[in-house]
């Protein structure tokens, strides 16, 4: 088939790729679908496309000179080098100006190769992440794209149209910036995605175990904690779990191993915030918990061996209700905070000119982080783009100081249980560290330079001079 006709070019018919191209259907567009078996192609044609908009072809040069020029060839295959061969199978095929769109989890640094490569070559590259699941790429995903700057305008009206939209009709999609930066606000995205749940998951234990309380109860707790400044899809979602019964009357979450998994981009983000010296440390904490929760046999082993407190609350349950609604509200606020310095660092490093704000409005639907709380940092970088710290701003910082007390109440009430919440209490230790003038570094210094001769600085001298001390002369 040499006509070309279709409006984009969809490769890749997973559960993700598949929902896109449905989407872009029932949005008006024609797809062209390719994957690297059949019986995906002759499934989402003959069995879910809508109204033929949908065309597969198991050829790929028939897939490629089906789409309109400049083309528009998305990739919706596993990360990697999966990636990188159906470029390389792409590039004889395809004509100078076309796009090729990664919609997978890529990492950055892969995303900032590419689109080297390709406008080398005369072609364009978007490295796009996409969030919001099956069902978001279905009804609309929150979709983060970057890289080539002259691909957006060809590519914006499709991606738009099939996002999620918010107030006023505004879609959950916009440009984020050159190269890799899409790929890695998503990053970003996620990891504040696996704190998030960390978070919920820490104040779901102290609940269950010191508070004593069921199932049910803790699923009205989160349907009423939806209602108010904690809504979100994470907490909806985690009272929908609460109260779900398998057929013989069981709730199903307490049939669930405690082992978590994941798929990296958690860790990417840590790593990195490591390699660009951004503290990030409650999404490093909740990277780490879920490596513990995997050592399950290990756990049980050690809990034979090695005993902690008798859990014994005799508070007023309300108000230990009340704390860990702040320190949830407090923990979620330090881990935005955490997360934007790391996108300002990131923009720093790789010379990316962000919109912090625009950047919350995508989060604001579609995606799993989504929550009234987003419009909150949309007005806060609108009203200082130049913002270093989200917990520097009026309102976080108001907020920050009503929840404190409560927030360190249930921490210490945890840890004299012996209820693990290392993200609750990194993010205080934080937000205690960051708010603090003098650090006890100086000490610090002090010993590198006693046993590297590191040198260090004075107070009481000029930034950028440096001084050693022969630390075992004889002192008088």
């Amino acid at each position: 088939m040499n006509e070309t006709h279709t409006d984009i070019g969809l490769i890749g018919l997973g559960v993700m790729g598949s929902s896109l191209a449905l989407n872009m259907e029932s949005h008006g567009f024609t797809v062209a679908v390719h994957n690297r078996t059949s019986p995906q192609i002759d499934n989402l044609v003959n069995n879910r496309s809508k109204n033929n908009g949908i065309i597969g072809f198991a050829d790929l040069d028939e897939f490629v000179n089906s789409v309109k020029k400049p083309r528009k060839i998305m990739l919706m295959v596993v990360a990697g080098s999966v990636v990188d061969d159906y470029i390389e199978k792409l590039i004889p095929l395809i004509d100078q100006g076309d796009i090729i769109i990664d919609g997978g989890n890529s990492h950055y640094p892969d995303t900032i190769r590419r689109t080297k490569e390709l406008e080398s070559k005369g072609f364009r590259f978007v490295g796009a992440g996409v969030s919001g699941g099956e069902e978001g790429a279905l009804k609309g995903p929150s979709i983060m794209p970057g890289g080539s700057v002259s691909a957006w305008p060809e590519v914006r009206g499709i991606f738009q149209t099939i996002s999620a939209k918010v107030e006023d009709n505004e879609p959950c999609c916009d440009w984020i910036g050159e190269d890799g930066s899409g790929h890695f606000v998503k990053m970003v995205h996620n990891g504040i995605e696996y704190g998030d749940m960390q978070l919920i998951c820490e104040a779901y234990q102290i609940m269950k175990d010191v508070l004593g309380m069921s199932n049910d109860e803790m699923h009205k707790v989160f349907k009423e904690w939806n209602k108010g400044e904690l809504s979100s899809y994470l907490i909806e979602i985690t009272a929908d779990i609460l109260k779900f019964k398998e057929k013989d009357g069981t709730y199903l979450i307490d049939n669930i191993l405690d082992t978590a998994g994941e798929k990296g981009t958690g860790k990417w983000t840590a790593t990195v915030a490591l390699e660009l010296g951004s503290s990030l440390t409650l999404i490093g904490e909740a990277v780490f918990a879920r490596y513990l929760s995997s050592i399950k046999q290990e756990r049980v082993e050690a809990s034979k061996q090695l005993s902690g407190p008798i859990i014994n609350f005799s508070g007023d349950k309300e108000q230990a209700l009340k704390d860990i609604h702040d320190a949830l509200y407090a923990s979620k606020m330090v881990s935005y905070a955490q997360g934007y310095t790391l996108l300002t660092d990131a923009a720093k490093q790789f010379n990316w000119n962000l919109n912090y704000g625009g950047i919350a409005l995508m989060w604001r639907g579609g995606c799993i982080i989504r929550s009234a709380f987003l419009t909150k940092i949309k007005d806060a970088y609108e009203n200082n783009s130049e913002l270093r710290n989200l917990l520097l701003d009026p309102f976080f910082k108001d907020k920050i100081t009503k929840s404190q007390a409560g927030w360190r109440r249930i921490i210490s009430i945890a840890i004299s249980n012996g209820i693990p919440v290392p993200a609750m209490t990194s993010s205080l230790s934080y937000f205690d560290g960051y708010r603090t003038e003098r650090l006890p570094a100086n000490l610090l210094q002090a010993q590198r330079d006693y046993f590297g001769a590191h040198t260090y600085e004075r107070l009481d001298k000029n930034s950028g001079e440096f001084f050693h001390t022969d630390w075992l002369s004889k002192n008088d």
